[in-house]
């Protein structure tokens, strides 16, 4: 079964004899002393999360096994599959199911566990009711697997092979670095992220404080560790520098393949400086280990790497249509013949380097062969194991079955709030060509909502477009698809696209509960240039009338909050009577995740119009709905809203150190993140005009203090930079502000500049037709035709502020108009 042309390479002839007595066993551990000492210091001091990355075969694995030689106390182990099944938390579950005696009294909370650990149910606290709300299941399970870790504790968490895990395991392993269980130590091993892709544990982690995790980075070995790996498994006291060369060369000092080379040579004696006697790679040294078995037994080996690093003796049977004798004779052959290792609970790989190896050695017909085979295996067990039949079907090249498995699969997991697996299982399913564009079409559907609030939206925006582009797509797809691409866009950050989409959409939505929300989200004005208000208050009459003819509650909602939100930035008072409601009202109060974005987004409308004490009691109310139901998406949003209401109040001591982490650490919520740069660019043009931030009166003194002009071209660029990517996107709100502050920058030095920058972002309110959102650029027009001794210059742009907020309730503006009538008497 295995091609192997290793005879033909040597020209034929007996096998060179293994011979095991030149081995001393398991290669011992050499270097990696400063990588152990860190892993040590930090286990030491718990709690911590580590996380150890390298590429394959690098030693991460060997090098965790010797902290745990010498480590006291309580090890919980787990180790992910390459292909698993849609379970969340399954590695976490694994690490503490064998627990049970071990536990003491548990928080209540641990009891959301029991339906997932059925064999704790007589130590587990009751299962509580369930949750309506997915978002806050899924916390609530977060928090129940951090409480029985605590139960657990002082102890170790050892995960491996972090690269394979659920997205609910990374969602937990990020929830864990930032809310630490006493006592716990977490050391998690992973592949390094290759250039222009990620994984959900890097990108999970990428989302927390840098101070939360602790990275530790395997390269390879050097040239003195191989020299000493090369001296005590040859059994050589002084080995030649050509030698430790030669290994290097061939190996690239990776540890695994470096261990494996050196059994070889010791295996086959001889002299180890032979030009042909160190294995170039790998693939060499597994060839060489194949040739003295006979077809049967290469026949197992190759079904064995088909199958997956642990072999299932009775599936192999199976599939070859053979007893368990003959299965377990060739699994013993090959475990003399050092291809597989014993782990404890089986025969299994030394690592996944060698079972691909072994894997590209079967030829491509006779692994189609197997895969399918093995799927036809697995279809008889329950319950049927989907994961694992999408990915040998597809590996067989039966696209149908694989379609119908990765459904199957995405399906479970949107069944298990797991929609970041969801949508990685079809996402795969929109690469088969065959697939009939009904079916295309029900997948990707599903693949939008799945990913609308996971981490496969830069990959799901491709594929909805492509359809999108099909003229033949039926009306209905086409206006469920477009309303979830534009959603994904906007989260983006792609403002002004996201929003066109959506506009699209709506004609082809038919039912009145899908066009209310869509209708919702057209009536927000701070998000998108190019629309008047006029157009937005149309969209939110359409809204209402939609979710009033659908009889759905949750339209209501959404039409209702959209309502609050745009009479909020127009400063009309019937804003807060809508606002008071809603809060009151059992509607809102059953959907805390809706809740918080509500309280989140009314907050930063208040901030707009210049209400802080309003913002405050919001954000405060929605910071508590957020660390109730652990929705981390508007983590991001809660620190922003703060931190603007630090600067609306003058709270500028730290501001802009706090706001740059922020930035730093918003990856996640690309219109936060634009939001908050231009927060952190304007705060900065504060700090530049007053050199501490401390007083208006200060602001254009901007040569007062020694080292203010780095001050000021730092700043400078920061906004220049925010202007460029608000008009790339089309976001408004950000692109006004950062355009006002740079005007205000720039007014003593530059002043025609900054009247331009000043005149832009009046342009640009003026389409949109709330003018209080121009107040600032407004008294920067003022000031600078005041200070060229004509006022009148800037009469009507004054005029027309005063005219745009008579009747409103803009504070902000107001006293923003009070100023320019100092410069521009009416």
């Amino acid at each position: 079964m295995i091609d192997s042309g290793e005879d033909k390479k040597r020209g034929g002839g007996n096998p060179t004899p293994v011979r095991p007595e030149r081995l001393r066993g398991p290669v011992e551990f050499v270097g990696r002393a400063a990588e152990l000492a860190q892993l040590r210091r930090r286990v030491a001091t718990p709690p911590c999360l580590i996380l150890l990355e390298g590429e394959p075969g690098i030693g991460k694995s060997r090098l965790v096994a010797e902290l745990l030689a010498d480590l006291p106390g309580r090890h919980l182990v787990g180790e992910c599959d390459d292909v698993p099944e849609p379970f969340p938390l399954g590695v976490l579950l694994d690490a503490i199911r064998g627990c049970a005696d071990r536990l003491g009294p548990l928080n209540p909370v641990a009891g959301a566990l029991a339906p997932l650990l059925p064999e704790l149910a007589d130590v587990l606290p009751d299962a509580p009711p369930p949750l309506t709300d997915p978002a806050a299941e899924r916390h609530r399970l977060l928090r129940a697997v951090a409480a029985v870790l605590a139960a657990l504790s002082p102890a170790t968490l050892l995960l491996e092979d972090l690269h394979w895990a659920d997205p609910a395991t990374c969602e937990l392993l990020a929830y864990l670095s930032t809310h630490p269980v006493e006592g716990l130590a977490v050391v998690l091993t992973a592949r390094t992220a290759t250039p222009g892709s990620s994984t959900p544990i890097h990108d999970a982690l990428a989302r927390t404080p840098p101070w939360s995790v602790t990275r530790v980075a395997l390269g390879p070995l050097d040239a003195a560790d191989v020299r000493r790996l090369a001296a005590r498994t040859l059994r050589l006291d002084d080995p030649p520098q050509q030698l430790t060369a030669t290994l290097l060369d061939r190996t690239a000092g990776i540890p695994f393949v470096v261990e494996e080379v050196l059994r070889t040579l010791a295996e086959r004696g001889g002299d180890p400086l032979a030009d042909d006697s160190v294995p170039f790679v790998l693939r060499d040294v597994l060839l060489w280990r194949l040739r003295p078995l006979d077809e049967a037994t290469r026949e197992v080996l190759g079904a064995v790497a088909v199958l997956g690093m642990t072999p299932d003796q009775r599936i192999l049977a199976s599939v070859l249509s053979l007893d368990r004798v003959a299965i377990g004779a060739a699994l013993t052959a090959a475990h003399r013949a050092g291809l597989l290792h014993d782990a404890g609970d089986g025969l299994r790989f030394r690592h996944d380097l060698a079972r691909q190896v072994v894997y590209d050695l079967v030829p491509r017909e006779s692994r189609e062969w197997l895969h399918l085979r093995v799927a036809r295996v697995l279809e008889q067990e329950l319950p049927r194991p989907v994961a694992q039949l999408a990915h040998h079907y597809r590996r067989a090249g039966s696209g149908a079955d694989f379609v119908r498995n990765a459904e199957a699969a995405a399906d479970l997991a949107t069944e298990r709030g797991d929609d970041a697996t969801a949508a990685s299982f079809l996402l795969q399913t929109m690469d088969i060509a065959e697939l009939p564009r009904p079916v295309r079409v029900r997948l990707a559907a599903k693949l939008g909502r799945s990913a609308i609030d996971g981490l496969s939206q830069a990959e799901a925006i491709p594929v909805l477009e492509r359809l999108l582009a099909d003229r033949r797509l039926p009306p209905g797809a086409r206006g469920e698809l477009g309303l979830v691409l534009g959603r994904m866009l906007r989260q983006q950050g792609e403002a002004l696209r996201g929003y066109t989409e959506i506009e699209r959409a709506v004609p082809y939505l038919r039912a009145p509960r899908r066009k209310a929300p869509a209708l919702a989200v057209l009536a927000a004005p701070d998000t998108v240039v190019g629309r008047h208000v006029d157009d937005h208050l149309a969209r939110c009459a359409e809204a209402e009338t939609a979710a009033a003819a659908s009889g759905d509650p949750a339209a209501h909602l959404a039409a209702r909050i959209a309502r609050a939100s745009l009479l909020l930035e127009l400063g009309e008072p019937a804003a807060w009577t809508i606002i008071s409601e809603l809060r009151a009202s059992a509607d809102l109060a059953d959907r805390p995740r809706e809740h918080a974005r509500a309280c989140l987004n009314w907050a930063q409308g208040a901030l707009h119009a210049g209400h802080p004490e309003q913002a405050e009691a919001l954000l405060a109310a929605g910071r508590a709905l957020v660390d109730e139901t652990g929705y981390e998406r508007l983590a991001s949003l809660v620190q922003a809203t703060e931190l603007s209401l630090d600067r609306a109040a003058g709270r500028l001591d730290g501001l802009a150190e706090r706001l740059g982490r922020l930035v730093a650490n918003a990856e996640r919520m690309p219109v936060t993140l634009l939001d908050a740069r231009a927060e952190l660019a304007t705060v900065l043009a504060l700090i530049a005009g007053t050199g501490q931030g401390g007083t208006a009166e200060g602001r254009n003194d901007l040569r007062s203090t020694a080292g203010r002009r780095d001050d000021v071209e730092a700043a400078e660029r920061a906004l220049r930079d925010v202007v460029a990517d608000a008009r790339r996107v089309g976001a408004i709100w950000p692109l006004v502000q950062a355009l006002s502050a740079l005007a205000r920058l720039l007014l003593v030095d530059r002043p025609d500049e900054a009247v331009r920058h000043a005149a832009e972002a009046l342009s640009l309110v003026r389409g949109k037709g709330v003018l209080a959102w121009a107040a600032e650029a407004v008294l920067v027009l003022a000031e600078a035709a005041a200070a060229t001794g004509e006022p009148a210059r800037a009469a009507s742009a004054v005029a027309e502020l005063e005219a745009g907020i008579a009747g409103r309730e803009a504070p902000l503006a107001l006293a923003a108009l009070r100023r320019c009538r100092e410069f521009v008497p009416a």
